[in-house]
């Protein structure tokens, strides 16, 4: 009997030890627990690969696994539904203000864990080791509360081929219009086309000019409203016809189907400027592998309008479900793709930007970091110009027309209060 009492006292020991029991659930241990992240790209991107092989380090150093489920873009129609039916996702990412407005009720507040140091952090906090910038624009998304974690950011500026700029003798880049002018008179005089645009971002171009004219306030009025009665649309008609009579802008730019710019002209070394995303360099590598990138924020205008200061950033997003079994270990992953050796890899294989502060940035994306750094009044997408389909509509058609010298300023006027 002593003998049978004692295996039943080892067995019963040997359960309560078990992790079913130490610490309450199956992942008692961190080399037992699961991070099961639902992604928005796809295997085969540079993102896709870049974050396969991070899980792989993360497991080694840490005994954490992350399931990666690659989703694509389809994510935008596949999370919500998984998330109702409660299926296991701890993590999710998209664009910072489509997680924030569609999946805002399932996120985790993260306020609690950006204070906190972590291994790739040192001493600092979290919050003080990322882009400050975007962990403002992240809580302002989240009503107040920062509810996600922003990575792969990204700044809507003017990227430009420094070689062409070298060969036109362009020294510095224009911060003030007349400056602007200038660097396009010699580019002219060289022989170079200096900038161009895509149907696709026909609408950013023309609300980032009415931005510089007449103020933000102002030109997100005139978006919303679909009314362009201010003097600043005049302005802006009259500076590009001129610009187009004068070859400052290709003539192309009025029939480019997007990418046909971006790749006919600015990959081909054509054309030297593009007000265009610090995701350019990415997008066209295939096309200019060796293209000597540069960026510069949108020059200032006029004494009423907004200057250098002020730019269009955002950046995807990290969430953690609320009904995460694991969002310590979640948010333990986030940080080591937001700072640290995988964020800097994430920013050099997609050609794109850090998160961290003292992450290394790629040579196509650098001279984004001062504008970034200096930005202090964001600009929504466009400039709100893209929110009516009627206007970004009415803004393709009569800016193409006004390239092409088919309307004038005052009829480009016009043709936008009808």
């Amino acid at each position: 009997m002593k003998k049978k009492a004692c295996t039943i006292l080892l067995l019963v020991l040997a359960v309560l030890a078990s992790p079913l029991f130490a610490g309450g659930a199956s992942e008692a241990s961190a080399s037992q627990k699961t991070v099961t992240y639902w992604s928005m790209w796809n295997e085969a991107e540079p993102q896709g690969l870049v974050l396969a092989q991070a899980a792989e380090a993360f497991k080694n150093e840490t005994g954490i696994t992350v399931d990666i489920v690659f989703n694509g873009r389809e994510i935008r129609k596949t999370l919500q539904p998984a998330l109702d039916a409660g299926e296991k996702i701890d993590i999710f990412d998209e664009d910072i203000s489509r997680v924030n407005s569609t999946w805002g009720k399932y996120l985790l507040p993260l306020e609690d864990y950006v204070k906190k140091s972590y291994p790739t952090t040192g001493t600092k906090s979290y919050s003080d080791s990322v882009s400050a910038a975007l962990i403002d624009l992240a809580r302002k998304e989240g009503g107040g509360t920062l509810k996600v974690a922003p990575y792969q950011p990204f700044a809507f500026v003017v990227m430009y081929n420094k070689d062409l700029f070298n060969k036109a003798g362009i020294t510095t880049t224009p911060k003030t219009w007349a400056e602007f002018e200038d660097a396009c008179a010699k580019l002219v005089k060289a022989g170079i086309t200096p900038i161009t645009v895509d149907d696709a971002y026909m609408a950013a171009f023309f609300g980032y000019n009415l931005s510089r004219l007449a103020g933000l306030e102002k030109t997100l009025q005139m978006a919303n409203n679909n009314e362009f009665k201010d003097p600043s649309v005049l302005e802006f008609g009259r500076i590009w016809s001129d610009f187009a009579k004068k070859g400052y802008i290709s003539k192309k730019a009025a029939s480019n189907i997007y990418p046909a710019g971006q790749i006919e002209e600015i990959a081909a070394g054509k054309v030297a400027m593009y007000l265009n995303g610090t995701w350019l360099p990415n997008e066209i590598k295939g096309n200019a592998p060796n293209l000597n990138w540069g960026a510069f924020a949108w020059p200032a205008m006029g004494p009423n309008g907004t200057g250098i200061e002020a730019n269009n950033y955002g950046a995807q997003c990290f969430g953690i479900n609320v009904n995460s079994k694991v969002p310590d270990e979640a948010f333990q992953f986030i940080v080591y793709m937001t700072t640290g050796k995988w964020d800097s890899a994430l920013a050099k294989e997609s050609l794109g930007v850090p998160m961290g502060k003292d992450s290394e940035w790629p040579k196509q994306t650098a001279e984004a970091k001062t504008i970034i750094d200096h930005t202090t009044t964001w600009m929504t997408w466009a400039v709100g110009m893209e929110n009516l389909p009627d206007v970004n509509a009415k803004i393709k058609e009569n800016f193409s027309k006004l390239i092409l010298g088919s309307l004038d300023a005052d009829g480009f006027y016009a043709a936008m209060n009808k």
